[in-house]
């Protein structure tokens, strides 16, 4: 799917990604669900992917709200730069961890309804007019979104169909 370049491709994109994402993972056996992933990835089950997806709606969430009130929001999160997420993902996997798999996937869900409702109240200027906002710097609140949501989803889809297939045809 190519990058959205407007407001109706990003609802559609971000929406189309989740509910992809969503069906791939209601279409698993609930073992392979509960199952941890062979070794080699940051996040070592489903319930982790999930719960950094849904952490960072957050972030985000915190940008916007920071930004958007005129001040300069710390991206991505407070102590922590684009070099060292890494650790910051480190942290969010950490944090959730002794979540229920059900409890985060509420989550996610919850926290991309809140998403959309961002993404549904902007025009197409706003969220892709590059240098817009002083708080997206360079670049269009469109493209946090994406970031955020439909090309997120997507590598949450890949790394989980990967991973899950794995899990069923071990080596």
């Amino acid at each position: 799917m190519p990058r959205p370049t407007n407001k109706t491709e990003l609802i559609h994109a971000s929406n189309d990604n989740f509910y992809r994402l969503m069906n791939l993972i209601r279409s698993l056996p609930g073992k392979v669900v509960e199952s941890d992933f062979p070794p080699g990835t940051l996040n070592r089950n489903i319930r982790d992917v999930l719960a950094h997806l849904h952490h960072w709606h957050l972030l985000f969430f915190d940008w916007y709200k920071v930004g958007m009130s005129g001040n300069k929001p710390s991206i991505p999160a407070e102590g922590y730069t684009w070099k060292t997420t890494p650790e910051l993902n480190k942290w969010i996997r950490d944090h959730y961890k002794n979540q229920d798999f059900e409890e985060v996937k509420a989550l996610l869900i919850s926290s991309h309804a809140s998403i959309s409702q961002i993404i549904a109240s902007h025009t197409d200027q706003e969220l892709f007019e590059k240098k817009r906002f002083n708080w997206t710097g360079t670049t269009s609140l469109g493209a946090y979104l994406i970031g955020s949501t439909s090309s997120h989803y997507d590598w949450a889809f890949k790394l989980i169909k990967k991973k899950t297939k794995e899990i069923a045809n071990p080596v």
